[in-house]
């Protein structure tokens, strides 16, 4: 989820929210998630999965 400054309560999903799964648009049981500030990325442990994700969240693309 991201909230944008001061507004706890309208939140929009930058990553998953299209079911459990191992789609590249999916996660299953997500436990960690690092902020990649050079590449403006989320990095996401996706466990049951058994891998990590990067989502760009300038291009929008899930590798």
């Amino acid at each position: 989820m991201q909230w944008k400054n001061g507004d706890t309560t309208n939140g929009q999903v930058v990553a998953g929210g299209n079911g459990v799964g191992n789609g590249l648009n999916q996660l299953y049981y997500p436990t960690d998630v690092l902020i990649d500030k050079e590449t403006d990325s989320l990095i996401i442990c996706d466990r049951r999965n058994g891998r990590v994700v990067r989502w760009s969240r300038r291009s929008g693309i899930t590798q």
